[in-house]
């Protein structure tokens, strides 16, 4: 494959994909909101929640960091400078659309409104279509036989 022409993506379309739908299940909430979330104490999924935000935040953030501590550029609309496989990137391939898809999950527990886990489920569907098979062409291109030795001994997400 031509590294020159498996580009990334000309826009980083999954911050905006998981901003829309967030936004999207807020107003989705207030207009025609799903049956509420059950909570046998009205303090436990909203705390679920905000742990899992945490983490969610903290992974994005450690993400963030390798990335950037290799050099290599976090928008996924620039070229990729080095494979980067250690932090979270040896647990998965994706880590922060994890973080965002968890902090999207998050969202719903805190908020009580149903309308975050389809958000999530459509951002993470949207990601999977749009932007990964763009990203993993490129990487593939740049990197070859490194990269599909990753692929093979990394997940996806988890």
């Amino acid at each position: 494959m031509n590294a020159y022409r498996a580009k990334p993506l000309k826009y980083p379309w999954p911050p905006m994909l998981y901003l829309v739908s967030i936004l999207t299940a807020m107003l989705a909430g207030r207009i025609a909101a799903l049956a509420p979330i059950p909570s046998p104490n009205g303090f436990l999924l909203p705390s679920i929640g905000l742990a899992i935000g945490l983490a969610a935040l903290t992974l994005d953030i450690w993400a963030v960091r390798t990335l950037m501590e290799r050099q290599t550029p976090v928008l996924d609309s620039r070229c990729a400078r080095h494979l980067v496989t250690c932090g979270p990137f040896r647990f998965s391939r994706n880590p922060i659309y994890f973080a965002y898809t968890l902090f999207t999950v998050a969202l719903g527990l805190i908020s009580g409104n149903s309308w975050f886990f389809v958000a999530a489920l459509v951002s993470l569907a949207a990601t999977r279509l749009i932007a990964i098979p763009r990203e993993e062409r490129h990487l593939e291109a740049r990197f070859g036989f490194d990269y599909e030795s990753y692929r093979r001994r990394t997940r996806r997400w988890i």
